[in-house]
């Protein structure tokens, strides 16, 4: 991806509770986007991270590994203007 593609940057807040749960927040950190997520594997999290370019380095990857540890956690993710639209149906 083009590093000049608009992006937008969303908080994701993650915790286990019958699966991991998963809020997003506007940059703001008061604005909820109004859709939320259920996946039923920590797998889905770290492929999140990667896709919204918050695991880059070993030290982002080990942070995230330990949110999932202890069930609960929250990331920066910087989406495309696609990505961004499909959380904010």
């Amino acid at each position: 991806m083009d590093r000049h593609t608009p992006r937008h940057r969303i908080y994701m807040t993650f915790f286990l509770r019958g699966g991991w749960y998963c809020q997003f927040l506007e940059d703001d950190l008061k604005t909820s986007l109004p859709r939320t997520l259920t996946f039923q594997s920590s797998d889905k999290i770290m492929a999140m991270a990667k896709a919204g370019g918050a695991a880059k380095q070993l030290e982002d990857i080990a942070a995230i590994d330990h949110a999932i540890a202890v069930g609960r956690g929250g990331i920066w993710l910087n989406l495309t203007s696609e990505q961004y639209g499909k959380l904010k149906r």
